[in-house]
């Protein structure tokens, strides 16, 4: 690797301090432990840049930076000045896998990034990405969020018909291999002849040592968009990447785009066999996307109070404060409490200082985490009849002590509204979210779920009231978590495992 520092403009010095600044406050952190976390996981962060003139590592770090929230496991970047691929890629959060140093030894106009949450493949090290693969047209890097669900039968196909040797565990190793050994005479033919034969969620940044490509699958399951930025082009999963970066939104890509980025300019073009309207993750505009990204033209944050007001509407209650299980839930809260005409109060404290770590947890730290990241207000809260707003119950282990402690601070009444439908099946496009076990209210009634929190009621926003809120058709977003139809057939339930070699012994 090139450790020889690139030449630098002003503005990509003033990116050096910015970077090394942020690296040293952040790089104490540590890779987030979903086990005690009872939240949906997607996820994976991509964002990907050709900035002539500039040093792209320091533009794909901040762009990953502002998507540390879709993927806490490991993160990588590389980038190329025209010759070969540079690469970084590790376990860790993005401030702890990149030092100044590190971006400097990542020279090159053109990189892509990307920080990842294992959905399929293991949490290991060797499925860390942008993951690298060689063909006819040279050498690629590529980056992906979503979930292939054809993978397992594809590796044995990509095997025997182009010799391919997988050495990885994730679904991206078979992407990789896909686009590095199909046929097609430009980049458009070869994602045509990918798409073709890959089925379920893929959007997907890769590089060559002189091309930027971006990828969204013929459905539009996981978010996609374009920018510019100081004369060149970004492409990254959510706009709050571009608004980190300074750079411009142009939009969202389209079911079945792909773009080739080099230095003739930005080339576009849409796979015939493309869906007419898209079927992203309805999830994303619950949870996943940052309240301050754009998706499917809308500010997520409006989108999550539209959530909270339509389940007030659905399912009133007298309450005499309305109360968000932090951060996730606050838009949600502060939109119910507007249809409510109920004062909305910050009766919960999220410590946002919570250290990360790798210990894996028993059932007392699981227990002492949810004390730990929350502390109830006994003032505002005693006496008081609540009504708490969460925007998702997946196994109920939060909302059940969340609900312990409001009553231990004096709590009269607690009312809990979740601002989406149950959840009643498991994902199969690149959501880590239960076993159908775990699914509370695959096991549950909505009653039993209330006794078993222990709140006084409980309602849950239905499907259409979810729909109404997103202003969206029927069959223009995936649903099939809350109601089990899915865009394409799916099995019954995926192993993210699958590909992981067997114990010795």
């Amino acid at each position: 690797m090139n450790l020889n520092p690139v030449t630098q403009t002003s503005a990509s010095r003033n990116w050096a301090v910015r970077s090394k600044t942020f690296i040293s406050v952040l790089e104490t952190s540590g890779p987030i432990n979903h086990e005690s976390d009872d939240k949906p996981h997607e996820e994976c962060g991509i964002v990907g840049a050709y900035v002539p003139g500039e040093s792209v590592a320091r533009t794909a770090f901040f762009g990953l930076f502002a998507l540390q929230h879709r993927g806490q496991e490991s993160a990588g970047i590389a980038t190329s000045e025209g010759d070969r691929i540079h690469l970084k890629a590790q376990m860790g959060l993005v401030s702890q896998v990149f030092r100044e140093e590190t971006l400097v030894g990542l020279p090159g106009h053109l990189g892509i990034g990307h920080t990842r949450y294992s959905t399929m493949g293991g949490s290991k090290a060797y499925n860390a990405q942008p993951l690298i693969a060689n063909g006819q047209r040279g050498q690629i890097a590529v980056g992906h969020n979503g979930n292939v669900i054809n993978a397992g039968a594809l590796r044995v196909e990509l095997a025997e018909e182009f010799g391919s040797n997988f050495e990885r565990s994730s679904d991206t190793e078979v992407i990789a291999e896909l686009f590095a050994k199909a046929p097609g005479s430009d980049w458009f033919e070869v994602s045509a002849y990918a798409m073709r034969r890959l089925k379920g969620a893929y959007s997907l940044v890769i590089m060559t040592k002189d091309k930027l490509i971006a990828v969204r699958d013929p459905l539009g399951i996981r978010p996609l968009c374009l920018g510019t930025l100081n004369g060149g082009w970004v492409v990254a999963s959510e706009t709050a990447a571009l608004d980190n970066l300074g750079a411009d939104f142009v939009r969202e890509l389209e079911n079945g785009e792909t773009i080739v980025i080099d230095k003739t300019g930005l080339k576009s073009k849409i796979w015939s066999g493309a869906r007419s309207t898209h079927a992203m993750c309805v999830f994303e505009q619950i949870y996943f996307a940052r309240p301050d990204s754009i998706l499917n033209g809308e500010l997520a944050y409006e989108t999550r109070q539209r959530l909270g007001a339509e389940v007030y509407r659905e399912h009133p209650v007298d309450a005499d404060i309305v109360i968000g299980i932090p951060d996730s839930s606050t838009p949600h809260a502060v939109g119910l409490a507007a249809a409510a005409k109920i004062p909305y109060a910050e009766a919960i404290i999220r410590n946002r200082y919570v250290g990360r770590t790798f210990i894996q947890p028993d059932q007392l730290s699981r227990a002492q985490g949810v004390q730990t990241k929350f502390n109830p207000m006994r003032g505002v809260i005693e006496g008081k009849r609540l009504l708490v707003v969460d925007d998702s119950i997946v196994r109920s282990t939060t909302i059940t002590r969340v609900i312990k402690m409001l009553r231990r601070a004096g709590a009269k009444e607690v009312h809990v509204r979740v601002a989406s439908p149950p959840i009643k099946s498991t994902c199969h496009f690149g959501v880590d979210m239960a076993t159908l076990g775990e699914l509370i209210a695959a096991n549950k009634t909505v009653d039993e779920i209330r006794e078993y929190i222990d709140a006084d009621s409980l309602a849950y926003l239905s499907v259409e009231g979810l729909l109404k809120a997103v202003r969206a058709p029927a069959n223009s977003y995936c649903t099939g978590c809350f109601t089990g139809n899915y865009p394409i057939p799916v099995q019954l339930e995926m192993n993210k495992l699958g590909f992981e070699p067997a114990p010795t012994g």
